[in-house]
């Protein structure tokens, strides 16, 4: 898509997105039905992996302009309910992992609560929100691994400014039963495991295999920008690559794994506080 004629954001009815996203929750549980999928699963003797390949913590509560704290907090809830679910997953060679599979349909009756969600943009609740928290960490794990991501949605807005920002632009996954998933291969000769927990502050992950990485990965970004559209807003952009570095011979490969391009629903900074201290101003 060509981030300089992005279509203005088209405003639908309450009905049509529920039935549109009943439509689509159909067909994704008639394809998972005839798509022969050896799925990873927590396994029953609930082995433990000694090689620590990636581990990433994201704050729990972040105070949010016009955004009511009690959405946060029933946010952790709904993270310890999907942990339940994904805590011990191992995928061996040939497996696929998929979010859903695993965490199932967030209702009330399974004690998931309303939590923060996105709707085009704006921000509403609904049961089992919050969830996107726990996509961005995962995702952001098994990039610095050697699963493939099979699938992957990005966030088509860019919500709040940047503060803080710890990981680039771009480099989350969001979510939405069933449809929207993450999803990811394990192509490798060796089984990796998923080991997630919460405290009163943090969310937790690691990304643990039966053996050490063969190779130095990091994720940086490049070509980051903000263009404004014919339509008066603006949209954010930048590609996402995958760097390694084998520890035996030193070779080098990047891969691009993203180009992103969100719709913006803020005012882009002309610098920020940073860029205007370095200046002297």
């Amino acid at each position: 898509m060509n981030p300089q004629s992005l279509p203005k954001p088209k405003k639908r009815s309450k009905l049509r997105k529920t039935l549109g996203k009943e439509f689509y929750v159909f067909l994704r549980k008639w394809k998972n039905a005839y798509m022969p999928v050896n799925w990873a699963r927590i396994p029953d003797d609930n082995p433990t992996f000694d090689s620590l390949i990636i581990a990433h913590q994201s704050l729990l509560l972040r105070p949010l302009r016009a955004v009511e704290m009690q959405l946060q907090i029933n946010k952790i809830t709904n993270l310890n309910l999907a942990i339940q679910k994904l805590n011990g997953v191992v995928i061996q060679p040939g497996q696929t992992f998929s979010f859903w599979k695993l965490v199932g349909r967030p209702s009330r009756r399974k004690g998931f609560l309303d939590g923060l969600v996105l709707e085009n943009g704006r921000i509403s609740k609904g049961v089992g929100g919050g969830l996107c928290q726990l996509g961005n960490l995962l995702y952001w794990m098994m990039l610095h691994t050697s699963l493939t991501v099979t699938e992957r949605w990005r966030h088509g807005y860019d919500v709040f400014p940047d503060v803080d920002r710890k990981l680039p632009f771009g480099s989350g996954a969001t979510l939405s039963f069933n449809f929207v998933d993450l999803q990811c291969c394990n192509n490798t000769d060796r089984a990796y495991q998923l080991v997630l927990w919460t405290d009163s502050e943090f969310l937790y992950g690691e990304i643990r295999s039966e053996k050490a990485e063969g190779s130095i990965i990091s994720i940086y970004e490049t070509d980051h920008c903000f263009i404004q559209q014919w339509w008066g807003g603006y949209a954010r952009c930048n590609k996402i690559w995958k760097r390694c570095v084998n520890r035996i011979s030193g070779e080098q490969t990047s891969t691009l794994i993203s180009e992103n391009t969100a719709i913006m629903m803020y005012e882009p900074l002309l610098a920020s506080t940073n860029d205007k201290k370095k200046s002297g101003e």
